[in-house]
């Protein structure tokens, strides 16, 4: 048998790319790594997976080329196997790309859980979805609100967003306002950042995970895996939860890897559920039964509230989301949406006004165009954002997105903020499951 290392490039989104690299191929001398591929978040490729991340074994790093190029890349490097590792994709969509790798010669392969999973030190509780937007926010919210109930100190680690240096990015920590502009957190970061900072948490994000980890259990009592897309956790949980979405139903068990979290969850959050159909309700709690039927079922509401109603009510109002739902999580409408018909506001769309990448972001995900998508993955974006809110005519901006963007972005009409939080129709399931984790 040859002893020659299995040619190996890993198709991801910088996210579960690199943890997957971190914790099995780095290290695996049966392997060698050859390049990344990266899609879905802009400005990735053309990029290098550093030597501080690296390891010695890749002391010039990895290099990280567009999706576009699998094909050519397998060629030029002679590729073994190919492994699919990023998230929030259509079931037929993986397979489309397993059969590209494997007409190129390719293997195809997905890692499971149990070669990508760290073992914490605490009780560790992970919040997931099988998609993108479906809640895990305020989920994780309430969770921590439990612990905290329960005197438990806890840190949020945060799925990976790294969209600057990465080298710069390894261990990242969280717990002022002034360290998002500490670290040039992009839109989407802050999204998921600010509201535990505000809320008085520490949050924990990066890319070595490993390292983060050790450096969140030196003060905490007890880790929340605070899940982005629908990925698996990063760390091996004590108590699973997935949250489900009736506003999508059927998506449960359509998407990858979100149908492998509705296997694996302990409970399940089916939430929203004040805002859904019955249909639509009943279709994802069949599915949730035939999938996992030992999982608890928590059935919850999502009630929005604006900070300043008068500013929307019966007026002419533009309504900006949090972007990653709308694009690849496929949502037509989120929670300001939910909030500008509450009140009786006439929602204006934006479609006609977008400039530059929010131009090509409505082209590209053509089901939007009631409401604004917040892309803003760098400076150019977040001003092409800007000056597409500026552009709308309308009396007043709902900001739909967990962050307030009126900080960020000089708008040039009255703006208020949509607020959401978990609200379970039988209260108390949540605090009894995490109870039995935490003591």
């Amino acid at each position: 048998m040859s002893n020659t290392k299995r040619r190996v490039i890993i198709l991801g989104a910088a996210g579960r790319d690199f943890h997957d690299f971190n914790t099995y191929w780095r290290d695996n001398d049966a392997y060698e790594v050859v390049a990344f591929t990266a899609t879905q978040i802009p400005d990735i490729e053309g990029r290098t997976y550093p030597p501080e991340l690296s390891g010695p074994r890749y002391p010039q790093g990895v290099p990280i080329y567009d999706e576009s190029e699998l094909p050519a890349l397998i060629k030029k490097h002679d590729v073994d196997l190919c492994t699919i590792a990023y998230s929030d994709l259509p079931h037929e969509e993986v397979m489309h790309k397993a059969s590209l790798c494997n007409s190129c010669g390719a293997d195809f392969v997905i890692l499971g859980h149990r070669h990508t999973m760290i073992k914490s030190t605490k009780p560790l509780i992970a919040v997931c979805a099988v998609r993108t937007g479906c809640g895990k926010s305020q989920t994780s919210r309430a969770v921590v609100n439990i612990l905290k109930k329960l005197g438990k100190k806890v840190a949020a680690v945060r799925h990976p967003m790294p969209y600057g240096d990465l080298s710069k990015q390894i261990c990242q920590r969280f717990a002022e306002i002034s360290d998002l502009d500490k670290h040039d957190c992009t839109i989407e970061e802050r999204e998921e950042y600010e509201p535990h900072i505000a809320a008085g948490n520490v949050i924990y994000a990066g890319i070595d995970y490993e390292k983060i980890l050790r450096e969140a259990e030196k003060e905490a009592d007890v880790i929340l895996w605070d899940g982005g897309n629908n990925d698996m956790a990063f760390y091996q949980p004590d108590l699973y939860i997935v949250v489900v979405d009736p506003h999508r139903p059927g998506h449960e068990r359509r998407y990858y890897p979100g149908e492998t979290n509705l296997y694996m969850a302990d409970l399940i959050v089916v939430n929203k559920m004040d805002t859904a159909d019955q249909a639509a309700i009943d279709t994802v709690l069949s599915n949730v039964a035939e999938c996992n039927p030992n999982a608890t079922v928590v059935r919850a509401n999502s009630p929005v509230t604006v900070e300043q109603p008068e500013l929307v009510k019966g007026k002419k109002v533009l309504v900006v989301e949090d972007g990653p739902t709308l694009t690849h999580g496929e949502m037509k409408y989120g929670a300001g949406h939910v909030a500008a018909q509450n009140l009786g506001a006439t929602i204006v769309e934006p479609r006609p006004y977008a400039v530059g990448s929010i131009k090509d972001t409505y082209a590209k995900y053509t089901h939007v165009s009631e409401v604004l998508p917040a892309m803003g993955y760098g400076d150019k974006q977040m001003k092409e954002l800007e000056d597409t809110i500026n552009a709308v005519p309308c009396d007043a901006v709902i900001i739909g997105t967990p962050i307030d963007l009126g900080r960020m972005l000089n708008i040039n009409k009255p703006s208020t903020r949509v607020l959401y939080e978990l609200e379970e129709q039988q209260p108390g399931q949540l605090e009894a499951a995490i109870k039995k984790v935490v003591g």
